[in-house]
């Protein structure tokens, strides 16, 4: 530890409040009574966000600037208080005294939020206030503190930058290839009047079908002879691939259900994920949330399954769904939806190479977008290390 540094406890240099939860008779939407915050749900970037919920009975109070744990699991996690609230038992403050600074101290807490331990070892699934107090804390003199404090906000702003640079990087590779598809499709149904390409209903394209489960019950009905495609496991990276190796059935399992050629085009036909879209490599099965579209040989298979999965299909979808609790489209009214293609199967395929191509480099992109995310949350990790073990360079 850096020469003039302390080891003090949090009971030490904090004041630490642990959150108890009013009965819920005296909870409303209101307004009425103090901002209540049962556990870590409304958490922010940094600060809670806007309330959902207020008490008129307080039973622990938070003040402004107190800084917020969650103290049930997930256990760590921080934000600050943005004014006077109640909290609940999910909730514990931790108010910084003068000897500590409390953006040094949130940057601490933010180091540790994953790590958490007991005397043990083990990460507690909850902690209590004196477990809270006893958390050791390195502490440099308040005005070094400060310091740390300025430096740690000007390399986390920076790194924020970088970080968000390179998710709209992402976004924009994934928009660049969804704005190509539409396009092609768009500029095709214009060609329908000159001849070259037509509308037809799926039903029209090949042979459709609803997926349905085996009992449950029967564990006969269950093995690794195909697998069972469930909404989980369709368009599993956002570039339409299939998890084949999470669920199977049996010989048994399939005479009890309904098989998929491969090339076929599987659709979730029910709920939030409504819509999405897969193309299988190989025979499958599936559930009754997904509707399925295995083309005639006179088509080309992957070509569909890109015009199923553009904007406007989704539309199309949404427009047919019946809108209950979750909204679904059974195969009635799914297989009588439209797509336009091109008549010459080479034009199709010739569509699907350059699509391929296109997709192809979006997932080289989106890849390298990624690992600058996780690179960058490595690098902030490593700011806070060298915080706390005194070795960030102190301009004085």
């Amino acid at each position: 530890m850096k020469q003039g540094w302390e080891i003090k406890k949090l009971g030490e240099v904090c004041k630490v409040i642990a959150g108890q939860s009013p009965e819920g008779k005296f909870y409303n939407d209101n307004r009425n009574g103090l901002p209540f915050y049962q556990g870590k749900k409304e958490y922010g970037e940094k600060y809670i966000g806007v309330p959902t919920t207020w008490t008129t009975k307080v039973t622990k109070e938070a003040e402004a600037n107190d800084i917020l744990m969650s103290v049930r699991a997930p256990v760590g996690p921080i934000n600050f208080a943005t004014q006077k609230i109640c909290i609940g038992r999910g909730l514990a403050a931790i108010r910084a005294t003068k000897l500590i600074d409390k953006e040094f101290l949130y940057s601490f807490l933010l180091k540790h939020e994953s790590e958490i331990v007991g005397n043990t070892g083990a990460v507690f699934n909850s902690i209590n206030k004196s477990q809270i107090e006893a958390i050791e804390i390195p502490l440099p003199p308040l005005p070094e503190q400060q310091r740390i404090v300025s430096i740690l906000d000007q390399a986390f702003a920076a790194i924020a930058t970088a970080k968000a640079n390179a998710e709209q990087n992402l976004n924009n590779a994934k928009e660049l290839f969804e704005s190509y598809l539409q396009l092609i499709i768009e500029n095709g149904k214009l060609k329908i009047e000159s001849g070259d390409w037509e509308e037809k209903m799926i039903m029209d394209i090949g042979i459709t079908q609803t997926g349905t489960t085996p009992k449950t019950a029967d564990k006969a009905n269950y093995g690794d002879f195909i697998p069972f495609i469930k909404p989980a496991d369709i368009d599993i990276t956002g570039n339409g691939e299939i998890r084949y190796d999470n669920d199977g059935i049996s010989e048994q399992g399939l005479r009890n259900g309904r098989k998929m050629l491969s090339g076929s085009i599987l659709m979730v036909c029910i709920g939030a994920t409504i819509g999405k879209v897969g193309f299988v490599d190989r025979d499958v099965s599936c559930n009754q949330q997904i509707n399925t579209l295995t083309v005639k040989k006179e088509f080309f298979p992957k070509f569909f399954y890109y015009a199923l999965s553009t904007k406007g299909f989704f539309e199309q979808v949404m427009q047919n769904a019946a809108q209950a609790t979750l909204p679904i489209i059974n195969k009635g009214k799914w297989e009588k939806l439209t797509v336009s293609y091109p008549k010459s199967i080479s034009e199709q395929q010739s569509i699907v190479a350059n699509l391929d191509a296109l997709s192809a480099e979006t997932k080289r992109l989106e890849a390298i977008y990624r690992q600058k995310v996780l690179d960058l949350e490595e690098l902030k990790k490593s700011v806070l290390q060298k915080a706390f073990a005194g070795q960030l360079k102190i301009e004085s």
